[in-house]
């Protein structure tokens, strides 16, 4: 003869007491799902204006994207905190490769410069009678001084864009202190950094088309 319903209702809750609990502490031991990654921008902002008009017969200019030197060519934000000794924030990435980002502030600066009539960005159809090659050197927060410091440094050429002949170069090494010791402030001061590169690169175009004013068009 069973018992009454609620004996039975309290045993078949004090069997399935185990189970639950160790349902319970099982899901506690379950790795978190990992979060995702801030991810950071370097763009042109307000630093690449005023626009300034090109004149008429102003030679056409073709820029490729930035090479990165070995270790820089990835979304990773990189930093030092001994001499030499590259690591990378473990929570923290750029959304493209610094190349990659440089590349429209690089243009955009070249045609607010107004020394060339157009500016294109390679890969394209157009001949430009001018290209400019860069190639990003260093890109990282430096903490083994205080504050802290972005380093950016970049090598720009300037080439007869029919013959490849190299017609000028310049090296740009631009350092930037830090608000904080994080990557967040890292990355503000690599966004200026970018910023004054893409302008300094636009002034030496400009200087060495003024150079060769006589230049064919």
């Amino acid at each position: 003869m069973s018992g009454p319903a609620p004996t039975r209702a309290l045993a078949r809750l004090f069997a399935a007491g185990p189970l639950l609990l160790l349902a319970a502490c099982s899901g506690a031991l379950l790795p978190r799902p990992a979060q995702p990654p801030a991810r950071f921008l370097l763009d042109g902002g307000a630093l690449v204006a005023p626009a300034h008009q090109a004149a008429v017969n102003a030679p056409v200019l073709t820029v490729d994207v930035p090479r990165a030197a070995p270790g820089y060519d990835s979304r990773r934000m990189l930093y030092l905190r001994r001499p030499q000794q590259l690591e990378a924030f473990a929570f923290h990435e750029w959304v493209a490769t610094p190349a990659q980002m440089l590349t429209p502030m690089l243009v955009g600066a070249l045609r607010n410069g107004g020394a060339f009539r157009v500016v294109v960005s390679s890969p394209t159809a157009a001949a430009g009678i001018w290209r400019l090659e860069t190639d990003l050197l260093r890109l990282h927060q430096d903490f083994t001084r205080q504050p802290s410091r972005v380093r950016l440094t970049a090598h720009a050429v300037l080439l007869d864009g029919v013959t490849r002949q190299a017609l000028a170069w310049r090296e740009f090494d631009i350092g930037v202190d830090a608000a904080g010791d994080d990557p967040a402030s890292g990355a503000v001061a690599a966004q200026a950094a970018a910023q004054q590169l893409a302008v300094a690169v636009a002034v030496f175009c400009a200087e060495q088309v003024r150079g060769t004013a006589t230049r064919p068009r």
